[in-house]
């Protein structure tokens, strides 16, 4: 997953003709489409811009404190839009929306009258007035939000604010094929309409992604410079775990002036499960720059230098995020911060270190068994074998499970025995579990010779390292599976040579150096180089 990213011209803030921007009409479109907070950041941002209308502005903000119940920056912010423009209509609707929160709907009915003398037969304004009557009360007002629809239309029968709303009167009586319905009467008549396509795409991301994505596409494509259209697109390729196109819709909407710094991290973990680590780790180190404290940043620039297996480097990125507080931004770290860390100190031989990271990963995310093998691999890596067999058979608890884990169990029981004292309880309980274990696995893969050859190694280590005739019995066994065959003197020329040379061990330990010299001459056979092998087979009476 790769993509040719201008990261340069990003982190520099230059931007092409098509990253442009709407200023604070981007604001606007937040708001239609009822994304309240991002809309209020946009408006904030842009307030002050030469090319913005600061009545219309303040309208959007004070509707935003309606819907956030703050009523009195609703009235100052509605206050101050008359103040810049007091021929904009739309402000007195919003004086009007508080008086009906106030439950004063004469009062109301005055400002809806003003609104309507600064702009006759405005369709826009005829459905802002319903709009505030349907958020008021929708039964109680639902001839008032009627009515006024009716004349928006009559005003306008092309007005997508028309079909907007009477679309989201129908999802919010869960009527979404109406609903969308009239998004999409709303976009045949404004084919630029981006709250039109953006609440359509919503209506059908459920149901079918792709539809909703196709017409995310059309939205960029007629509107290209628009911010909401180009965020959706790239969200909607997210939430579909089309992340390669996710990432390159990112790449182009971070060029708008319009995003949002949680998009910029966005991207710069997109960039990481792309593989594009050291876009992704520039990209990171540029948040970090403005905010230090982006602990979600700290932990890209860790896992990007842990994925390239630039250890040093990661490690001194590791050291610093987990140094972090990060229950400031309500994160937290997580089970895959500590098993990367878990990996990287094991690759820097700190096994004992690495072990310390494994626990906390189970302890992070303990509902994940497949973190108890990786603590007991943790634990045999740091020869503890007692705590790799516990957190193994904690694994095997857990009941879900495969044949081959019966294997690891085995070998775990095997490793405690191999390590105990010799004619101590611990080892004939370890060494007896590690073959009830393998005998389990050998009963449900009878053809396989691998269980069978561990039995074999298990039989050495129950007799203290010494050969036995229960070891020769288990490699017989082996050859016998290996001959059926003929293909495995190649394959399996290793497994070969360790049944012949321990076979040959038992017969030199019993004094028969003749059927031990049988045995020995077979592994000369599968390796004639091995002088030192020929001179002792030689020496052998």
């Amino acid at each position: 997953m790769k993509f040719k990213l201008l990261l340069s011209l990003f982190c520099a803030g230059v931007l092409t003709a098509g990253a442009q921007g709407q200023g604070f009409k981007d604001g606007i479109e937040y708001y239609k489409a009822d994304q309240y907070a991002n809309a209020k950041t946009i408006l904030e941002r842009t307030l002050n811009d030469g090319s913005t209308d600061k009545s219309l502005a303040y309208y959007y903000l004070g509707q935003i404190a309606v819907h956030d119940k703050d009523m009195s920056a609703a009235k100052s912010y509605f206050d101050k839009g008359v103040a810049a423009n007091p021929d904009n209509g739309f402000n007195y609707v919003g004086l009007g929306t508080l008086d009906l929160k106030n439950g004063d709907a004469k009062a109301a009915k005055g400002q809806f009258d003003m609104a309507k003398s600064k702009a006759k037969k405005d369709a826009a304004i005829l459905t802002a007035i319903a709009r505030a009557y349907y958020n008021a009360d929708p039964v109680g007002y639902a001839k008032e939000v009627e009515k006024f629809l009716n004349d928006a239309y009559k005003a306008n029968k092309l007005s997508p604010a028309i079909f907007i709303m009477r679309g989201d009167m129908e999802l919010d009586q869960d009527k979404v094929g109406d609903a969308a319905a009239n998004y999409e009467n709303a976009i045949y008549n404004d084919p630029t309409s981006a709250e039109a396509y953006v609440k359509y795409a919503n209506a059908y991301i459920k149901v079918n992604p792709e539809f909703a994505i196709n017409k995310l596409k059309e939205l960029n494509e007629k509107v290209p410079n628009s911010a909401l259209a180009q965020r959706e697109l790239a969200e909607k390729y997210y939430d579909n775990e089309q992340l390669t196109m996710a990432a390159k819709q990112y790449g182009d909407y971070i060029k708008n002036p319009n995003h949002f710094k949680e998009d910029e991290e966005r991207y710069a973990q997109l960039l990481f499960f792309g593989q594009n680590y050291d876009e992704s780790y520039n990209l990171a180190s540029s948040i970090l720059a403005q905010d230090p404290n982006a602990s979600r940043m700290k932990r890209l620039l860790f896992l990007n230098r842990a994925a390239q297996e630039r250890n040093e480097e990661a490690l001194a990125q590791a050291k610093e995020f987990f140094a972090m507080d990060v229950t400031k931004d309500n994160n937290r770290f997580t089970a895959n911060d500590y098993t990367t860390y878990g990996e990287l100190l094991h690759k820097l031989g700190q096994d004992s270190l690495s072990v310390i990271q494994y626990e906390k990963a189970v302890e992070a995310n303990p509902e994940k068994a497949d973190l108890l093998k990786s603590l007991s691999s943790a634990y045999s890596s740091a020869k503890n074998y007692d705590g790799a067999l516990e957190a193994f058979k904690r694994f095997i608890d857990n009941g879900d499970y495969v044949t081959n884990d019966l294997v690891t169990l085995a070998s775990r029981y095997q490793n405690v025995a191999a390590t105990a004292e010799p004619g101590s309880d611990k080892k004939t309980e370890a060494i007896g579990k590690a073959i009830e274990t393998i005998d389990m696995v050998i009963a449900k893969v009878p053809d396989n010779f691998i269980p069978v050859r561990n039995r074999a190694r298990m039989m050495l280590v129950k007799h203290d390292n010494q050969p036995s005739e229960e070891m020769v019995a288990e490699y017989q066994k082996v050859l016998t599976m290996l001959d059926a065959d003929p293909a495995n003197l190649q394959k399996r020329v290793n497994d070969y040579k360790e049944a012949y040379s321990q076979i040959a061990s038992y017969y030199i330990s019993t004094r028969d150096n003749e059927t031990a010299k049988t045995y020995y001459l077979k592994l000369l056979e599968l390796d004639p180089t091995n002088d030192a092998l020929r001179e002792y087979i030689d020496n052998l009476k």
